[in-house]
């Protein structure tokens, strides 16, 4: 059997051919967010702020997703680097059933908790209605991203980077034609308002979910998809969430530290936490194409590993690191030299200027030493470590960064408020490189031998 390109291509020319589609399709979900909230917005602000209060419960979706999907990816490259092609299989077979119960149980989320979730947030009566029709309908129907999620990842796993750049492109293009159609009542079709807005995000992962699985039956020869022949074993979920856990845990970080700094952030002016939330927006672009990157490297990584090939991993993680801090430089550039610029792309007024320009020329600072510790952060879970990656992230958010930002915040004066994330990062940095340290001595070194 000839051996897969993840452990004889050479490895600038591999981690290009495997980041590249994946940058390219997260870029595309980022225009996306960006998208589907300027459609709804133009219902009526409280439709706009109806969706907003679902993104905790949309977030923690993705979370698990992913998550998951971490988990899948790094076993099943190792495996195929093993040439443990049984093992391989069953990883696969039982994360997309694992997939289908997550699916399940978001499902009786979404018919029980949705309005009793949105009765948690507000006393109106018209967003908690309009909320309950978006959320219920996104969860009821969640199994489609879930199984986006899953075939997705075993194609990754199997370096096959470009197939989902078109699924995930196919899926972002399909919501963003669909969002006006079914929010308006465009060309015939009736007038649903932010219900549209959820119908056309499920029809887009439903789109996005069936071309990846053709995908996988009729271009991914490295994997056998057979759930009547892989039941789902406890040692093989063990597996899976050993590794994916500690990223469900860091994705669900980011939702109570953005709590936490619109908290803070109030306490000056609603304009601050404006300003806070449209930094989240704007910074995506630049986050977004790193977290492609990793998705590419992390089974180049497992593989190599699983193949023992230390040279291989240790040349990846350089080459990604330099990429990263590349595609950081350039998103300081933007922040630094043009904050006007990106702000008025949501039409900010005087007062959100007078915030935000100063509040985008601090926080970018941290950039500069943000690509080191997310791409490090992937290598831990590529190599079954990734408790580390877990450890950084929850000091990163909850112990250093919350904490700063509201010490920063006694001065009185909001501009200090944004230096905490370039003090986190700095700390976020150094744990990462001790971490790695480790790793390399323990995890990668021994491979020499």
């Amino acid at each position: 059997m000839e051996e897969n390109k993840m452990g004889v291509m050479p490895v600038n020319k591999l981690l290009i051919s495997m980041a590249l589609p994946m940058m390219i399709s997260m870029l595309v979900q980022a225009l996306y967010n960006i998208v589907d909230s300027m459609f709804v917005a133009q219902i009526s602000e409280n439709a706009l702020t109806a969706v907003s209060l679902a993104f905790p419960a949309q977030n923690l979706m993705i979370a698990v997703g992913t998550g998951t999907g971490v988990g899948i990816n790094a076993l099943v490259s190792r495996s195929l680097g093993e040439r443990n092609q049984e093992r391989a299989n069953l990883i696969a077979n039982n994360g997309l059933a694992l997939y289908v119960i997550s699916g399940i149980l978001f499902a009786i989320f979404g018919l029980l908790g949705s309005n009793l979730f949105f009765r948690a947030q507000t006393d109106d009566p018209e967003i908690v209605r309009l909320g309950t029709e978006y959320l219920r309908i996104c969860c009821l129907l969640s199994t489609a991203i879930f199984l986006q999620f899953g075939f997705e990842r075993i194609l990754q796993a199997t370096g096959r980077t470009f197939y989902t750049m078109l699924t995930q492109g196919l899926g972002a293009i399909v919501n963003i034609i669909m969002d006006p159609i079914l929010i308006f009542g465009l060309f015939g079709a009736p007038k649903l308002g932010v219900r549209g807005a959820a119908i056309a995000t499920v029809f887009g992962q439903i789109c996005a979910a069936s071309l990846a699985c053709f995908f996988n039956k009729k271009k991914n020869d490295d994997i056998v998809i057979n759930p009547k022949k892989y039941h789902l074993q406890a040692h093989a979920v063990k597996s899976i969430y050993a590794i994916g856990i500690p990223s469900i845990c860091m994705a669900s970080i980011g939702s109570i530290m953005t709590f936490g700094m619109n908290k803070i952030l109030i306490g000056f002016t609603s304009t601050a936490a404006a300003v806070f939330g449209v930094y989240f927006k704007l910074q995506s672009f630049v986050f977004m194409p790193i977290f492609g990157l990793n998705n590419g490297m992390v089974p180049i990584i497992s593989y190599n590993y699983g193949a023992r090939r230390p040279n291989r991993v240790k040349k990846t993680i350089k080459l990604a690191v330099c990429y990263a801090e590349g595609i950081m430089l350039a998103g300081f550039c933007i922040f630094q030299f043009a904050p006007r610029q990106v702000l008025s792309i949501f039409a900010a007024s005087d007062a959100m200027l007078a915030i935000g320009i100063p509040a985008m020329r601090i926080i970018c600072l941290h950039f500069l030493l943000a690509g080191v510790s997310i791409v490090l952060s992937s290598v831990f879970q590529a190599l079954g470590n990734g408790v580390f990656s877990l450890i950084v992230s929850v000091c990163r958010q909850l112990f250093v960064l919350l904490p700063a930002a509201w010490l920063l915040a006694q001065t009185g004066s909001v501009n200090n408020v944004w230096w905490a994330f370039l003090i986190a990062e700095f700390v976020s940095v150094l744990m990462s490189l001790a971490f790695y340290a480790r790793i390399n001595k323990t995890t990668i070194a021994p491979l020499y031998h």
